[in-house]
């Protein structure tokens, strides 16, 4: 217990100051560092390599995001989609084909990282921000899907394009997450029913 105690200092300096060191020190060389940042949006082909940031947020490594994990202070968005499905089922409860595994203590808001957002779901997208942060665009997010996965990529940039401020990409996602043996459970999206 008192290790834990020693580290929650320095977590809590680590968050205050992350956006200033989470960019690498020396060029990005991991696979993707060189794919251009569209102006837009990405339409399709979402598991592909992804650029190394999303201009405006702080992108992080997997240490950097378990640091923030473990201030208990940042809000994990997992945004992958609902295998096998686009649509929801009976009143608004969407149809997951399997258990989906998530950071734990993650919100799932499925098919919100797509580039164009149907109106249903942009409504949803917007109404869990919302909810999630009590209003405040201040507060931290951090978004996230699997590796090398643009969906992320598209939530935190349109999370920034509605004056969310604080925005963090965790761009390997719940598999590199996993191969750490850091903490995951099994998640259930948030219906769509609900704001």
């Amino acid at each position: 217990m008192t290790r834990k105690r020693c580290w929650l200092p320095a977590l809590a300096l680590l968050i205050t100051i992350l956006p200033a060191v989470a960019a690498p020190a020396s060029p990005d060389t991991r696979p993707g560092s060189d794919v251009p940042v569209p102006d837009g949006y990405r339409l399709d082909r979402y598991r592909a390599p992804v650029p190394a940031e999303v201009p405006g947020a702080t992108t992080v490594t997997l240490e950097q995001a378990e640091a923030l994990y473990h201030t208990g202070t940042v809000l994990f968005i997992d945004v992958m989609k609902v295998p096998r499905g686009e649509s929801a089922g009976l009143e608004g409860k969407w149809l997951v084909a399997k258990p989906h595994v998530a950071i734990k203590g993650s919100t799932w808001l499925p098919e919100t990282g797509e580039g164009i957002l149907k109106p249903e779901i942009e409504s949803y997208f917007r109404a869990n921000l919302e909810r999630l942060t009590d209003g405040n665009p201040g507060t931290p997010l951090l978004f996230y899907c699997v590796t090398d996965c643009w969906m992320s990529w598209n939530a935190a940039k349109r999370a920034l394009s509605w004056g969310y401020t604080r925005i963090y990409w965790y761009r390997d996602g719940i598999e590199v997450w996993q191969q750490f043996d850091l903490p995951t459970e099994l998640v259930d999206p948030i219906p769509l029913s609900r704001p």
